[in-house]
């Protein structure tokens, strides 16, 4: 009786968290649907989260203020690449850190937490140095190749790897496989879940840059949505049914991956612990 009555208690809790988290969401949608009188008229009652007055003005609006399917575009393309390269490069060093054996392992392993750390907005000067002596100003490299490698996903790929049975790789060390075929043909389909897990959450991360982008991109061909959405705040006037229409279209990206893949995701995370 005692456990049912627990059990009760964490799902109404889980229940409750959940409707105060959907609240903001469902307010954007709603208010993104609204004529811009009605926005704030409505706010303090529970008007404000229904859908009394329903128009699509305010997204035809914002599609004309803005190029919004080319920021749109711009964002997709260098967040998947971002995701997709960088699925490559950390699974490979997260392998050779869980299962290689190697001078210096421990002390890269030690640097690659300590790093992880590190907060983005402490190096951002010294990275756009760099970035600016390469010429890669206002480039796709500017945007891409700095976060292809990222320390955090490279400690989730070691830890899930340390999962996997070191009997299974020996047998095909014996059959003449070398590392990275091991690698491919073995680790890589039992891996499924930290994958998925890591590829949304770099798209996710890089989804919602703004610092990065306003430093190296100085014209629009190369803007993301998030430097479109900030035009609706610099240039008056300032109208906020268009800025609710505007991020409700931006976030439909989001969910839509994760409610795709959310199975994996979860698989992915509950894989992962921290192990020694």
């Amino acid at each position: 009786m005692a456990d049912r009555k627990i059990k009760i208690f964490i799902y109404a809790s889980n229940i409750i968290m959940s409707v105060l988290f959907m609240i903001p969401l469902v307010w954007m949608v709603v208010s993104s649907l609204k004529p811009e009188n009605q926005i704030f008229a409505d706010l303090g009652s529970i008007k404000s989260l229904l859908p009394t007055t329903i128009t699509f003005d305010n997204y035809i609006k914002a599609f004309n203020r803005i190029p919004m399917m080319k920021y749109l575009f711009n964002s997709l393309f260098y967040v998947s690449i971002i995701g997709i390269s960088g699925l490559g490069v950390n699974s490979i060093c997260g392998y050779a850190l869980a299962k290689l054996n190697f001078k210096g392992k421990g002390v890269i392993l030690t640097a690659i937490i300590a790093l992880m750390i590190v907060p983005f907005e402490s190096i951002v000067m010294p990275l756009y140095f760099v970035v600016n002596g390469l010429s890669w100003v206002n480039t796709w490299l500017a945007l891409i190749v700095p976060f292809i490698a990222n320390c955090f996903s490279i400690f989730m790929f070691r830890q899930f790897f340390m999962d996997i049975p070191n009997e299974l790789l020996e047998s095909a060390a014996i059959d003449g496989s070398s590392p990275l075929k091991t690698f491919l043909k073995i680790v890589v389909p039992l891996s499924g879940p930290v994958f998925t897990t890591v590829f949304i959450l770099d798209f996710i991360s890089h989804w919602g840059d703004f610092m990065w982008p306003i430093l190296v991109t100085t014209g629009e061909s190369l803007r993301n949505i998030q430097l479109g959405i900030q035009t609706f705040f610099t240039l008056p006037p300032i109208f906020y049914g268009q800025i609710m229409a505007t991020l409700t279209f931006t976030t439909l990206p989001i969910v839509a991956i994760f409610l795709l893949l959310q199975k994996y995701y979860v698989q992915g995370i509950t894989s992962t612990g921290i192990k020694g």
